[in-house]
């Protein structure tokens, strides 16, 4: 090919590519079907944030939230806008490389010691996600002489962090402690390291960890406990601080504890928490914090003015556990299934995944923001609602969001068992 030739195809309009059709596999998600009866909702486009936990919807108005992930309310509070402005005018808007070269600004260090104040640990380490903070920290705490024994419905971001570890890995069914002792028993050896991961509070059922007794099976074998606590730092405990503070177990009961800084703390990142000696080898060897840059200095800032704030108003942890407590009592006298969930995290099940879709575009239609999950997020025939409660929702609003859900499931027809049954 002559030069004049190459330079012809390299300038080729942009259309000729458009078209092109790649050899991907097939979606499991039926998004045609979706798209084509109006029960594609994914990634709609939330223009503004409003008082009184409402939102401004693209195409939508203004609508009531029920599927956000800001447990404590934290959004609008004047003393995050007045760290993330002043982070702004001391450091710009980004970073200037990895932490372990130009990236560790004045805000790092004090967000990290404020973590591990908060979860009575010696020290933490902050990432730029809680996909990294998993697929980082696992890989580098086993490796592929050693074990990694997940629960069954452990978040994604774990999973992916045993497999890159290249450890073997077992599941064992969910919460069910008595199979964690029998794959316990057949995992380790000399010179074999063993890890145990599980979720906190897990995010599509809103069931929690039985933490007493996995941490004495972990304890009895020898094997290293990671808590992921993106869902319960923030909602579990009378402080906040998370699934020791709930069961009332001493600040050693969990080896690495993972958290994230995106939900009950309304910025961006993760942590991992734990001992001087463990966060030391993570700050060498995690590679998504060695080789990523840092975390944003306005981020960093938001995140250490909302611990703050989480230690100095405990009442919106009180309104979150009070609200949760309350859409419970509601959804059980309308006859939903939400699998009795402890957390404010609700699964209001409907089994079919086209139910659950039809189901949540009629409260999209009358005003509540929340979104159907369907398979193959969760298993076939276990498609729900996930309605999240948070401290800044009004009761009266919770009141209404259960009348509406009701409504348009008797429209639709076999959602409400209990009611059915009797």
């Amino acid at each position: 090919m002559n030069t004049t030739q190459a330079n012809t195809q390299d300038n080729a309009p942009a259309e000729s590519l458009a078209a092109r059709e790649l050899d991907l596999p097939e979606l499991v998600l039926p998004i045609a079907f979706m798209r084509e009866n109006d029960l594609y909702f994914y990634q709609e486009t939330v223009e503004e944030f409003l008082p009184g936990n409402r939102v401004k919807v693209k195409n939508y108005g203004e609508m009531l939230l029920l599927g956000g992930c800001s447990y404590l309310d934290l959004e609008g509070h004047p003393a995050l806008r007045a760290a993330a402005i002043d982070a702004l005018d001391r450091f710009g808007a980004g970073i200037q490389g990895a932490r372990l070269l130009a990236g560790t600004l004045a805000v790092h260090h004090p967000l990290e010691a404020k973590i591990a104040e908060l979860k009575q640990t010696e020290a933490a380490i902050t990432f730029t996600s809680g996909y990294a903070a998993n697929t980082s920290a696992i890989p580098a705490l086993v490796g592929r002489h050693d074990t990694v024994i997940a629960d069954k419905l452990a978040h994604a971001s774990l999973i992916d962090g045993c497999v890159l570890s290249r450890a073997k890995l077992q599941r064992f069914r969910h919460n069910d402690v008595a199979h964690l002792e029998e794959l316990l028993a057949q995992s380790g050896g000399r010179g074999h390291r063993t890890l145990v991961v599980v979720d906190g509070v897990y995010s599509m059922d809103g069931d929690i960890a039985d933490l007493p007794a996995i941490a004495r099976a972990c304890r009895r074998h020898g094997a290293m406990l990671m808590v992921d606590e993106a869902h319960s730092f923030g909602m579990l405990g009378k402080n906040g601080h998370g699934i020791e503070e709930h069961f009332g177990l001493p600040p050693n009961t969990v080896d690495i504890k993972m958290g994230t800084l995106s939900k009950a703390i309304p910025a961006s990142g993760a942590y991992i928490a734990g001992s001087r000696q463990l966060i030391d080898f993570l700050v060498h060897q995690a590679r998504g914090f060695v080789y990523s840059g840092a975390l944003s200095p306005v981020q960093a800032a938001v995140a250490l003015a909302a611990l703050e704030v989480l230690q100095k108003e405990p009442e919106r942890v009180r309104r979150l556990q009070e609200n949760a407590a309350h859409f419970a009592s509601r959804l059980r006298e309308a006859g939903f299934d939400f699998a009795e969930s402890p957390s404010a995290i609700f699964p209001i099940i409907c089994g079919d995944d086209e139910k659950a879709l039809r189901l949540a575009r009629g409260c999209q239609r009358r005003g509540i923001f929340v979104q159907a999950v369907v398979s193959p997020v969760v298993p076939q025939g276990g498609a729900r609602l996930r309605a999240v409660i948070t401290a800044g929702h009004r009761k009266e609003d919770l009141d209404w969001s259960v009348e509406v859900m009701a409504e348009v499931a008797e429209e639709l027809g076999g959602i409400l068992p209990a009611r059915e049954a009797a």
